[in-house]
């Protein structure tokens, strides 16, 4: 059992010291998953790289108690943390308060490439994730640890238990389901 799936096993038994030794082990890892996503965000925003993982890590061990099977079953709710919040963060800039205007555009071939500011395509592709979670919430899983979490297909595929060849198969079938659900909007 690795240090992390051990210290997650203490965190579920109520040790009040795991959650700062879980943070030291995997912080430069989710800083660095953390800092993908952010690259292409407009410079000056409040939600920074940093910003981010301490939301997402606030929200996996604060509050209501949560079970971890493993570190990749971690690292994949510390993914959905991420998404979670940087949607928060899309609507609440996009929202019409604020003047925004919602179109749906097409999720680009590029695997993870957002744009600075293109809080449309994200507010689009959450949408149609969440619509993908309810028949296929494997597939779904996959998008968010490629998309959101910025794992390679390989990394993935470890994550979710499934060989490389079937996540590859996956992930296609994925863009292309998402790219015509967001197409329809």
């Amino acid at each position: 059992m690795s240090n992390v799936t051990q210290i997650l096993s203490q965190i579920e038994n109520g040790d009040p010291q795991a959650a700062n030794r879980l943070l030291s082990l995997v912080y430069e890892e989710l800083r660095r998953l953390a800092a993908r996503k952010m690259a292409n965000e407009p410079v000056g925003l409040t939600l920074d790289a940093t910003a981010l993982v301490h939301e997402a890590y606030l929200r996996l061990v604060g509050g209501e108690q949560q079970q971890w099977d493993n570190r990749g079953h971690f690292f994949a709710a510390a993914a959905e943390a991420m998404r979670r919040i940087l949607i928060d963060n899309a609507r609440q800039r996009q929202s019409i308060k604020r003047g925004g205007k919602l179109e749906r555009q097409e999720l680009q071939e590029s695997d993870a490439a957002i744009s600075g500011g293109d809080y449309e395509n994200l507010l689009a592709l959450d949408d149609a994730l969440t619509k993908l979670t309810v028949d296929e919430p494997e597939l779904a899983r996959l998008v968010e640890l490629r998309y959101f979490a910025g794992l390679t297909v390989d990394q993935a595929a470890r994550t979710l238990g499934i060989s490389p060849r079937t996540a590859k198969r996956h992930w296609s079938y994925a863009r292309a389901w998402l790219r015509r659900e967001m197409d329809r909007g």
